[in-house]
């Protein structure tokens, strides 16, 4: 080409969520059956949605003004349903046009950080959930910047690595917490949320929340908001609904922005999100008419309680299981409908193996991790060629630790039960080989 064409930046866009599939499916050919651990998809691990919200969402489909454009923010009833919500926890308050509405988390992400200056840097938390740290090193055209989650600490924040960290490097403007979080399922305890406002006050930061899954909790936890303790420290609250209701196919989520009057430069860039949304027209109208209907509906509450209800005794299930495994650090969830498992310090080895029967899969895991020098991606290879079981190593979200990263999601008790005492033994088998 004339000139080059992509920018440094590029090589941070990486998404082994969904990566991972492409060898999978390449097993599948070989007639491998595979358990998908790799996606937070609730709907391809046989969740059905009841039937009163299939019928709200089909009498909008009849209406014929579902099908025009709404406004550019997002359709205003929807906003005015949602500002409600969030103030009535009796925290920060907004209005509708603190709202604005994007086409699923993901383009609200990528649209936070292409326009923060590319010197500018937001600070987030390791492991990391690979969109928002793959973005916000693509906009910097550098690594990503991160705080420690501490697996021996219940995956709790840092602090002291966090506060060092904004203290010594001028550049960082922003601070990013997921909570629940992704990939750990943690919460964030309600001290820890309000020390890092406090950090946030003390450098003059920004904070932005990704709280795609803050109603999606069990065990006897509750996550804090980050609207009920952010005092008047600007920030954004990332949300959606394609955990919650769940409709990941909608692709539809929306950022709340708090405290805009307590500093221009953060009202501008609000502005610019707002206007970077006009330029689109709009997002999608119809999972926007849906949300009040469906989460203002007296039958959504109870039925949300039940489907967490049933993820926490999934968590049990799945901790029954792993967490005897000596060479592993388990830590149970409380939130979201992951877990991260690490591999104990020095277990993990570059000659290790599990049998594989089948030659053409075994003669491909090979080929694969001939090359490979992540150690826990190894593991995850070997577990999907021996088991067909598909996880996501934990190096590939932003981490230095060794693990990988599953789902609380399979309906199915018995082939939870299966999929993951396959994990439990391809650990055993992997390790004494």
């Amino acid at each position: 080409m004339r000139q080059r064409l992509l920018s440094d930046g590029a090589n941070e866009l990486q998404y082994e969520i969904r990566e991972i599939v492409k060898k999978a499916e390449q097993l599948k050919k070989l007639g491998q059956h595979i358990a998908w651990e790799n996606i937070g998809d609730p709907i391809q691990k046989n969740h059905t949605l009841p039937l009163w919200i299939k019928e709200i969402v089909a009498e909008l489909a009849m209406q014929n003004d579902t099908y025009g454009y709404c406004p550019s923010k997002g359709v205003v009833e929807t906003r005015e349903f949602l500002a409600n919500r969030t103030n009535s926890l009796g925290g920060v308050q907004i209005t509708a046009e603190d709202i604005c509405f994007f086409n699923g988390l993901g383009d609200a992400i990528s649209k936070v950080y292409q326009f923060i200056t590319h010197t500018s840097r937001v600070i987030g938390p390791s492991p990391a959930y690979s969109t928002h740290s793959s973005a916000e090193a693509a906009h910097a055209n550098h690594q990503p910047i991160t705080y420690k989650l501490d697996p021996e600490n219940h995956w709790y924040p840092d602090l002291d690595d966090l506060y060092n960290k904004v203290k010594y490097n001028p550049n960082i403007v922003g601070i990013l917490i997921i909570n629940p979080d992704n990939p750990t399922g943690m919460i964030y305890p309600r001290e820890v949320l309000k020390r890092i406002v406090s950090i946030a006050k003390e450098f003059n930061l920004f904070l932005i929340a990704d709280e795609i899954y803050i109603n999606i909790s069990y065990n006897g936890e509750q996550p804090c908001s980050l609207a009920e303790i952010i005092e008047n420290v600007p920030g954004i609250s990332m949300k959606g609904i394609s955990k919650e209701i769940p409709w990941p196919g909608s692709r539809c989520g929306w950022m709340e922005y708090y405290n805009r009057d307590q500093d221009e430069q953060f009202n501008k860039f609000c502005e610019t999100l707002d206007n970077a949304k006009m330029i689109e027209v709009c997002s999608t109208k119809l999972p926007q008419m849906a949300i009040p209907k469906i989460m203002g509906d007296p039958r959504f509450k109870p039925y949300r309680d039940e489907a967490n209800k049933k993820i926490g005794a999934r968590s049990k299930k799945i901790a029954d299981i792993l967490r005897p495994v000596p060479q592993v650090t388990f830590n149970e969830t409380y939130g979201a409908f992951y877990n991260t498992i690490i591999f104990r310090k020095g277990t993990l080895k570059p000659h290790q193996k599990i049998k594989i029967d089948n030659p053409q899969i075994s003669e491909l895991i090979e080929k694969w991790v001939a090359t490979e020098t992540s150690l826990d991606k190894r593991f995850v290879y070997y577990l999907l060629g021996a088991k067909g079981v598909c996880v996501v190593p934990i190096s590939s979200f932003c981490s230095d630790l060794q693990g990988f990263r599953v789902t609380l999601l399979e309906e199915n008790d018995e082939l939870l039960v299966k999929t993951f005492t396959d994990i439990r033994d391809g650990i055993t088998e992997y390790l004494t080989s």
